[in-house]
């Protein structure tokens, strides 16, 4: 695993501008790779360019913003096509941009005040194509109930309404029920042990961006800050080795239905939950169109 922060690589705040400046024919790494198309699908939205976005974006791609609809990527090129090319909740400045490599899986966590912006690349074939961005917009003061589960914490601690396809995807349930159990029962140092060091979570539901430590703090004070286990209506798992990215939607015990975006990393053979991005859906929103 690779971890690529804000002032690594040629000043950060510069990272897109060094990406355009790798020559094409220069043999370049994966970090490389996926930080130029990364900044050439910028580019391309900006230009209403529906072909190279097309190029760019991978066939199970959606883009969920921070009102919850989320749209495919044929729904995407078609708002392209028909001039309402949708536009990046924070573009341009890598500075506040961390980018993390798990293989053939590469994230990037951008935060803007209170706007947080997923977006997740995979390396097939074709080589790398963006599957996942998702806005996030924090509140703006503590949230005064958390959606959860409810009293029972059936679904998610106990079981989902999901039948894992291979054996990693097995892993993953197994490492997401014993995460929310944990969480649940206030149980920091079990919930600690199935997240990575790397771990955030962002919320429409919070307003505080959580890493690991904060996270864990809050268990310990029986705190849940606006993050808890609820119960999970739907997912698709895209497993790329020892890394999987799992999308889902969630309908908890009162509030607002929930997307929500994970990547889970193999780590001494134990599946560890490395983010999690949770954007309410508003009422009207869901499905693009």
């Amino acid at each position: 695993m690779l971890i690529l922060c804000c002032g690594l690589v040629a000043g950060a705040s510069h990272i897109s501008r060094l990406a355009a400046r790798v020559p094409i024919s220069t043999p370049i790494n994966d970090k490389q790779a996926v930080l130029r198309a990364d900044h050439a699908l910028e580019q391309s939205l900006a230009k209403a360019d529906k072909t190279m976005v097309g190029q760019l974006l991978d066939s199970d791609f959606t883009w969920t913003d921070a009102e919850g609809t989320t749209r495919t990527k044929a729904q995407v090129l078609t708002m392209i096509e028909g001039g309402k090319a949708p536009t990046l909740a924070i573009e341009g400045d890598y500075g506040q941009t961390k980018q993390i490599m798990y293989g053939q899986v590469s994230v990037f966590e951008s935060n803007a005040g209170r706007m947080h912006v997923l977006r997740v690349w995979v390396k097939r074939g074709a080589g790398w194509r963006e599957l996942v961005y998702q806005e996030v917009q924090s509140l703006d003061a503590p949230a005064a109930v958390t959606p959860g589960a409810g009293k029972e914490c059936d679904n998610p601690c106990k079981s989902i309404p999901y039948e894992p396809k291979n054996e990693a995807e097995r892993g993953v349930v197994a490492g997401y029920t014993g995460l929310e159990t944990a969480a649940e029962t206030h149980d920091a140092r079990g919930w600690a042990a199935r997240v990575g060091d790397e771990f955030i979570a962002a919320s429409s539901n919070s307003d505080q961006l959580l890493d690991k430590q904060t996270r864990k703090a809050g268990l310990e004070r029986e705190k849940m800050v606006g993050v808890s286990p609820t119960p999970l209506v739907s997912a698709r798992m895209f497993d790329f080795g020892d890394t999987v990215v799992m999308t889902s939607e969630h309908r908890p015990d009162h509030g607002k239905l929930l997307h929500i975006t994970r990547v889970w990393s193999k780590r001494d053979n134990k599946w560890v939950e490395t983010l999690s991005y949770q954007t309410s859906i508003q009422e009207g929103a869901g499905s693009g169109k």
